[in-house]
């Protein structure tokens, strides 16, 4: 897990923290998300890195299970970047 404050995406959009979980299965993106999304304000943005194509689908759930905003996926060379915006 690394944590880069205040880095830029593509898409323009603030990153308070980066989660690194290329090379696990899901569900272990999503408990890392869940274990560290306090760590940021709400209304800040987190990036979880990913690799397992569940996470594409699984992410975008758990936020809308927990009431947090998905803000979109961004394909990289090995896995996808996805991006949350902590709600509350």
């Amino acid at each position: 897990m690394t944590a880069e404050h205040q880095t830029r995406p593509a898409d323009g959009a603030v990153v308070a923290l980066t989660i690194d979980a290329l090379g696990r299965k899901c569900p272990i993106p999503i408990i890392m998300l869940a274990e560290r999304i306090r760590e940021v304000a709400i209304g800040e943005t987190i990036e979880v890195l990913a690799d397992d194509p569940a996470a594409k689908s699984d992410l975008p759930a758990w936020c809308l299970l927990k009431s947090q905003e998905f803000l979109g996926t961004r394909d990289l060379a090995s896995g996808w970047s996805f991006l949350v915006r902590r709600s509350y």
